[in-house]
């Protein structure tokens, strides 16, 4: 009897047929606790199926994922210490969105080889996924044991810009020596007209930054209601399958019903 775990990694559209299998050969076994366990199991989105594919096929991969997102915590944290430098931490955050990426594609490569559809939703969630794997404890532990049924997401380090400490040592150049009284006279107007278009500038620099801001702010309330919509879909979908899975298990014990009073009836004559 296959084991629970192999169902993640069989090709996606035959899990909920092998589940429900399974299920009905525990129940005729008497395992009726455990074959209630496997039926409840949710099939993993088309993502988190090609994540579990990922654990399963490329070990050696997906632990080097994990090793980049050791050192880039590492060096996130050094820096943060005060310990670590701007550079370290560039080429740690380089490593692991390399190693993010070739993962990436290899999934990329899994969904076509089993003829899955490719929208740019899927791929950013696995991505997002492994990304969170890099980076997250908790989000580690549930891709290693290749039994996922959402993706993940990982908000971040919590790096802020200009959080990376400048280099130490640089001196300050000393002040200028005071000009002569008629030269500060000549240059007034000339400093004046400089500190105005410098003004000007801020202005519209911080004009510039609050509209790419909105811009921003917009985009992601668009983004957050599309994946508020496809998670509603992917809800009702989820929904169908446990529907028809039920519908399944109901056919299955009534056909082992029918199946006794069968015999019941040719034991009587």
């Amino acid at each position: 009897m296959p084991d629970p775990d192999d169902l993640y990694g069989l090709p996606l559209e035959r899990f909920v047929p092998e589940r429900t299998a399974l299920a009905r050969d525990l129940r005729s076994a008497g395992r009726r606790e455990e074959a209630a366990e496997v039926a409840a199991l949710r099939k993993p989105s088309v993502a988190a199926w090609a994540v579990n594919q990922l654990v399963r096929t490329q070990g050696k991969a997906v632990e080097e994922l994990f090793e980049a997102g050791d050192a880039l915590r590492a060096a996130h944290d050094d820096v943060l210490a005060g310990q670590g430098d701007a550079e370290s931490l560039r080429q740690a955050v380089a490593r692991e969105r390399a190693t993010v990426e070739a993962l990436t594609k290899t999934a990329r490569g899994l969904l076509t080889s089993q003829g899955h559809e490719l929208g740019p939703t899927i791929i950013e969630r696995v991505n997002e996924t492994l990304n969170a794997a890099a980076l997250d404890d908790d989000a580690r532990e549930q891709v290693r044991g290749g039994r996922l049924a959402r993706e993940l997401r990982h908000i971040g380090l919590g790096v802020a810009s200009g959080a990376v400490p400048a280099r130490t040592g640089a001196r300050r150049k000393p002040a200028a020596a005071p000009k002569q009284e008629a030269a500060a006279e000549r240059t007034t107007a000339e400093e004046r007209a400089v500190t105005e278009e410098r003004a000007r500038a801020r202005t519209e620099a911080r004009a510039a930054e609050r509209e790419a801001r909105r811009r921003v702010e917009r985009a992601i309330r668009a983004a957050g209601t599309a994946r508020e919509r496809l998670d509603r879909a992917a809800a009702a979908l989820e929904d169908a399958e446990e529907v028809l899975a039920s519908a399944e298990r109901e056919q299955s014990e009534a056909e082992a019903q029918l199946d006794a009073a069968e015999r019941a009836v040719r034991d009587l004559r």
